[in-house]
Order: C-alpha cells, then structure tokens, then sequence
C-alpha cells in the first residue's frame, strides 16, 4: 500500500547532506524535531507504506501536514541545532523529561567581593559554583557545617555583610563562629578568597591533598607541643573524614566522571544521573522520561546527553561519561562536548570491574524509580479517575470500567501452562481477588485464554444456592435471619484485558460469546507495540503516550505477566522437587542446587552425566544415578 501523505517530498528534492528535520501540523505547531547524517535516507523511512510504519510513527506522520529540514556543515551543527529546536519549541512527540524534583545545590557565590556559600535550587546564579544535586536539603545542610569547619568561609547574608563591612563590626553569624569571611572582622578579602579557593578544590575532588598537608600540620605541632594547634587541626581532619564518608570512594581517586543508569520500557523511561568528582559521588539526580515515540536504547542515551550538557558549564562536563549502551552518533557527542569543555571527554560503555558494579547500582535504583514512577501514577486518584474516562470514550463504553480483570498465559516452552487473573477496582488492584488457573492440555495461547475465559466466566453464571452464607449479627434485635452473599469470584467485570494482540482478543471474544456474556467489554494490549485491540476491529486503538488509561491497561497487563510468572515459577519448584525427591542419595540440599542450576526438569533431563557432575557436591555415581533415573522417567 502506497503512502497516502500529500506532503510527501518528491524525489531527489530532499538531500543527502547532514542537517535537522521538522514535522509540522496544519496549525503549524512542531510536532518532531529529529537530526540526521544523510536527511534522504532518514527521511524516507516516514514516507514508507503506512501498514510498514510503527504505529505511533504512523500516528506521527498522518498528524502532519508538512515536513521542512535544515541543511547544516556537520553532524555536530545538526546535534546542536536539534538540542535548539527541541528546547525552542517542546515538539510532543519527542521524549518528555520530568525531574522527580528540583534538587538542592551547594552554590559559591564566586561573582561576589568575598563569596559565600549557601543551598540553593536556583540553578542561574551568575558566576555561582555548584555542588550537587543532594537528595535532601539536610544533607546539604550537615555538609556545609563540616566544611566550614575546615574551610570557614562566609555564609551570612549580602545585607549582614554589607553592613559589617560598612561599621566595623562582625556580622551576627561572625560573633558566634559560623561565618569565616571578611565581615568576622577575622581575615581580609584576598585571605578569605584563598580559603574560598580551598574549599571549592576540596568539593572539586583535591581531598588528599588537604588531607595529607593537615596531616603532617597536626603532626609538626604535635612534636612542637603545640597541643592546641594540634587539636584545631585534628579536629578539621574529623570533619573532613565526615564529609567523605557521605560519599564513599567507589572508583579510583582521579576519576571525574558521570554516570547514567537508565530503566525503560514501551511507554517511560527513568534516568539515574551519578556525579563522580574525585572518585566519589557527590551527587545523584533522577528523571521520569514519557516517550511518545518508540525509540531505541542509543537514541534515549543521546537525547538524556544533550539534555543534561545543552546548558551545562565547562566545569560540570567531565573527562568520561558512562552510559549504558553507545549512542549511534557517540564521535558527534564526543566532540561536541569537547567543544564545550575546551578539553577531552570520552563517552564509554562501563563493561567490567568497579564502573560496571556502579552502573548496576544506577540501573537498579533507575529499575526502582520506574516502578515508584509508574505506582504513585496509578494510586494518584485525580490520575485513576481520568484512566477510567479516558477508558471509558477510547473503548466507546456506555459507563468507566470501576471491575477490570486481566488475563495472561505463561508457559515454559509450550509446557506447564498457567494463567493468571488480576482483578483492579477503581483502577487499584484487588489482590485477596486473585486468581491463577492450570491448563493441562492446550494447543496454542489463543486456545489457553480461550479455556481459562470459559472456566472463569462460568461462575457468572452459578445459581443462588451456591453462594457463600453470611453469618448472622449476633447482636442483632429481633429474629436472627441468616442471608447469603455472592462469592467474589462471582462479581461480573466491566471490562476484560487480555495480554495479546488481534488473536488473543478474537479468542476472547469467543470465549464471552460462547458462554452468553457478550454485555462484558473486551480489549487486548500487545507489548510491543502498545497497541490497544477491540475484537472484530482491523487496526488497533493507538492512547497517546502519556495517556493516563495506557498507563492504567500497562499496569494490569503487567500485574497479570508478574502473578502468572509467580504461579508457575511456584508450580516448577514443586515439580522439580517431587521428581528429584525420589533420586536415592539426593538430599533437600543438592535438590536446591540442582534447581538453581538447571530451573526445570526438562532442562535437567537434557543435560549430560559430565554436565551433572560438575555441580558441587555432586559426584561421579550419583550424577549418573540422577541421569539413570531421569532418563527412565
């Protein structure tokens, strides 16, 4: 099928130079900005078929009405001019960032006559430097009175030190020790810059030097019996182990870096910005990411780089970056941060020792921030009820959908099938609702849902007498009447989601038919590509990204896939540890090692007498025996 966009290009009229492209509505609102090496190439790949097209690409280029590019000298100038474009005009189809917060910074008011320091979320502080972000403002805080400690520099406000400097007399927080600067009457401007100097070397990463010089000060007074010295300096090496210990060395001291660990999935990306100064971390900043567009790992990593370095200072752009996987374009990046830097900065891939054990660290905590991202999204009832609504006008409802129900199949290899139901209310989840379900013999997924419907939508359908008894109120006055009440099991669903794309749907829908419940809605979300199915509909209903009613169908798509996950790993042990239970000479301890190793009892069948054997604590004979006693099983 031919594409049907009129304002396709013609032939030969777009070139092959590098340079930026813009899709632009019929209002004439950008919704894309994108960069490329050859814009032909990139471009015609948007022109083809629209059935080849991703669908939310599809969404993208029949929601447009033109198409313009800019020719440029580099690929360089195309990553700048495209950071430019994305910030100038916030397209929606490009990736949107969220902080989880603004974060608190130590700032030095550099620009000043006799700097401070303060803690701040201003981020545009002229000739400021900063340190951070820090998670909390306490942290901030308790750094800030060890460092003054070591480095008293001063901290009270323009005002108290204006009017300081013009009586003669110390500032309030000079009178009581907590401000160092000029205004304490105690040192003159060219000393305080100098401490000023130290204390932004210190933060900077150059502790061991101050350490080793306060070291050796501490020991010359000692031997001089200059105990009280000696005290003072002993005292500021206490607050600078404290201040260390806050950030502990994770790489080697001289390591200037920033690390980025990233968790994503179809719909939202969270991003762990680790900042290594001297081999510590001294800061860690997290960001929610909505994708409008499907894009790849090493597109999300360029975007994330030019986001966090379009405005950055020279200081804050380090020697090395690390990243989860290599942009395509990383020799652009590289140079274009050069560039910015004014010196070398390499972006790599953090594969092996202590580099790849803080990139699992970031990518766990990335991991947990989705998942906290995403669960607060669902909990949030302002977010729930426009889910249900949404929901509601996307499947053409006549009422919001307050009973869903879920359902997945899971399986190992086609063997041990289960399938889970998930039952959420008023958009939460109903877990003492839960059910699981076996499938002893099946052909396919489409004929496992088709079984697991029938079975689960037959207690719709079960008479009074079957229901459970509500005891009576024994307080109660009168006479005593027991009632009966409807299993849970019995409620009737607003909506049915199963996990699946047009032929799950379509069994589904079967399943309700066949048992005389068709009143019940029915819709199916494809992971891949997000995709939302109506039975008998030839193309999907494609929810914006940042739909709150996606976000609603993914969570139960994906609470179904856990407790299906759940239920059969559970089925598995069980099987596993009942067959090698009658192994003679196999102990609860090897059958747990075995499990571990080899997950199922299929795996372990096909496994060799030498491959057994190589468990410890296995040896040559009962390897053989397990190997003997599967086989014949």
């Amino acid at each position: 099928m031919a594409s049907p966009l009129s304002y396709k290009p013609r032939p030969g009229e777009i070139p092959t130079n590098p340079g930026v492209y813009r899709f632009r509505d019929a209002d004439g609102r950008v919704l894309y900005v994108g960069k490329a090496k050859n814009l032909r190439a990139r471009l015609s790949n948007y022109f083809a078929p629209l059935h080849t097209l991703h669908e939310r690409t599809r969404r993208m280029v029949t929601t447009a009405s033109s198409v313009e590019w800019t020719v440029v000298d580099s690929d360089v100038d195309s990553l700048q001019l495209e950071y430019m474009w994305i910030k100038e005009f916030d397209p929606p189809f490009n990736v949107r960032y969220k902080d989880d917060k603004s974060y608190p910074y130590m700032a030095i008011t550099l620009a000043d006559e006799a700097p401070r320091v303060i803690v701040t979320r201003n981020r545009k502080i002229r000739g400021a430097k900063y340190f951070g972000p820090y998670p909390k403002v306490w942290a901030v805080h308790d750094t800030i009175d060890l460092m003054i400690k070591v480095f008293p520099i001063r901290t009270c406000s323009d005002a108290s030190y204006k009017k300081a400097m013009a009586t003669g007399r110390p500032c309030f927080p000079g009178q009581i020790g907590r401000c160092g600067g000029p205004c304490s009457m105690k040192v003159t401007v060219e000393e305080h810059r100098a401490i000023v100097d130290d204390f932004v070397a210190f933060m900077s990463g150059g502790d061991q030097r101050f350490t080793k010089a306060l070291t050796k000060r501490m020991n010359e007074a000692s031997a001089a019996m200059d105990y009280e010295s000696a005290a003072l300096y002993r005292d500021r090496l206490q607050a600078i182990d404290a201040v260390l210990n806050r950030s502990a060395l994770v790489l080697a001291s001289d390591t200037d870096a920033d690390l980025f660990g990233i968790a994503e999935d179809e719909l939202s990306a969270a991003v762990q910005h680790f900042v290594i100064r001297g081999g510590r971390v001294r800061g860690v900043r997290a960001t929610t990411i909505d994708k409008e567009l499907d894009i790849s790992g090493a597109d999300l990593v360029d975007q994330v780089l030019q986001r966090t370095y379009g405005e950055a200072s020279a200081a804050d752009i380090p020697r090395q970056v690390l990243v989860p996987v290599l942009p395509e374009d990383e020799a652009e990046l590289e140079q274009w941060l050069c560039e910015r830097r004014g010196k070398r900065v390499s972006i790599q891939v953090a594969q092996r020792g202590r580099k790849a054990d803080l990139m699992r660290t970031a990518t766990l905590n990335a991991k947990q921030a989705l998942m906290l991202h995403k669960t607060r999204r669902t909990s949030d009832y302002t977010a729930r009820s426009q889910a249900l609504t949404d929901l509601q006008e996307a499947l053409g409802l006549e009422e919001a959908p307050l009973r869903i129900e879920c359902f997945d199949v899971s399986h190992l290899s086609g063997t041990n099938v289960v399938a889970s139901m998930v039952v959420f209310e008023d958009g939460l989840p109903r877990k003492d609702q839960y059910r699981s379900f076996g499938v002893a013999e099946t052909t396919d997924d489409t004929d496992s849902m088709y079984q697991v419907l029938r079975r689960r939508l037959a207690y719709l359908d079960r008479p009074e007498e079957d229901e459970e008894e509500r005891p009576a109120d024994p307080m109660a006055d009168g006479e005593v009447v027991t009632t009966r009440r409807k299993p849970r099991f019995a409620y009737r669903p607003q909506l049915l989601v199963v996990d699946g794309g047009q032929p799950q749907v379509e069994a589904a829908a079967r399943a309700l038919s066949d048992a005389g419940h068709t009143e019940v809605a029915l819709c199916g979300i494809a992971k891949r590509l997000e995709e939302v199915w109506l039975p008998g509909e030839e193309y999907p209903v494609i929810l914006p990204r940042t739909s709150e009613a996606l976000y609603l169908l993914q969570r139960l798509r994906d609470e179904a896939h856990r407790f299906a996950i759940t239920h059969q790993r559970k089925r598995r042990r069980r099987d596993i540890t009942s067959v090698l239970s009658e192994v003679p000479g196999l102990g609860d301890a090897r059958i747990k090692a075995l499990l571990r190793h080899f997950g199922s009892v299929a795996a372990l069948k096909a496994a060799t007498t030498e491959e057994i054997e190589a468990l410890p604590g296995v040896g040559p004979k009962l390897a053989a025996t397990i190997h003997q006693h599967l086989s014949a099983g």
